[in-house]
């Protein structure tokens, strides 16, 4: 079996963020062979076009992050019907400058979670707009809208809930499966 990297941006830089509870969850469940790594967003300054020459190491590093991943989550809130403004920042920074967009091909899953009914609905689908428009390869099925009820993720990211353990279990399976399916064709030496 293939070892795979999956990184991980939460898009809330809130230290009682229930979708880095998440996020944590995520890596809790992980099947075997499966490593989830954070890629951290909090310290990228506002992206400008005046740093396309002359990127700052953060924003190197974050692209790099990116890059090195076998595939993505992008863990988000929702902010009144769409995605945070730091996590668009990130984003912006992750496809800049022109023609070197570290999402491009890169296998992607989007879920997030709040209190709401329909959970992170709305902001997921400005989420994949954009990630889209990187040409990032979005996992379509299951979509990850998870309604968060007190006490389902714990600070350390147990899940007291099997079935959304089950449930946080196979997205991650459906994203490694995209990552598979669209990986290079390994070429036989001569």
């Amino acid at each position: 079996m293939t070892d795979y990297t999956i990184g991980y941006i939460v898009g809330s830089i809130s230290s009682t963020s229930i979708n880095r509870r998440l996020a944590k969850a995520l890596e809790k469940v992980a099947p075997e062979g499966v490593t989830l790594k954070e890629i951290p967003i909090k310290d990228l300054p506002f992206y400008s076009p005046d740093y396309d020459g002359n990127f700052p190491e953060v924003a190197t590093e974050f692209k790099k992050a990116i890059e090195d991943a076998d595939g993505v989550f992008v863990v988000t809130p929702e902010y009144s019907r769409s995605i945070p403004g730091v996590l668009k920042n990130a984003l912006d920074w992750s496809a800049r400058p022109y023609g070197e967009a570290s999402f491009n091909d890169k296998p992607t899953a989007v879920i997030g979670t709040s209190q709401g009914g329909i959970a992170t609905a709305a902001g997921q689908q400005h989420l994949r707009s954009v990630l889209l428009h990187y040409n990032a390869l979005v996992l379509g099925q299951p979509e990850g809208y998870i309604q968060s009820t007190p006490g389902l993720f714990e600070d350390d990211g147990t899940v007291t809930d099997e079935g959304t353990a089950a449930f946080l279990r196979s997205i991650i399976e459906a994203l490694v499966t995209l990552i598979a399916r669209t990986a290079p064709a390994e070429v036989p030496a001569v």
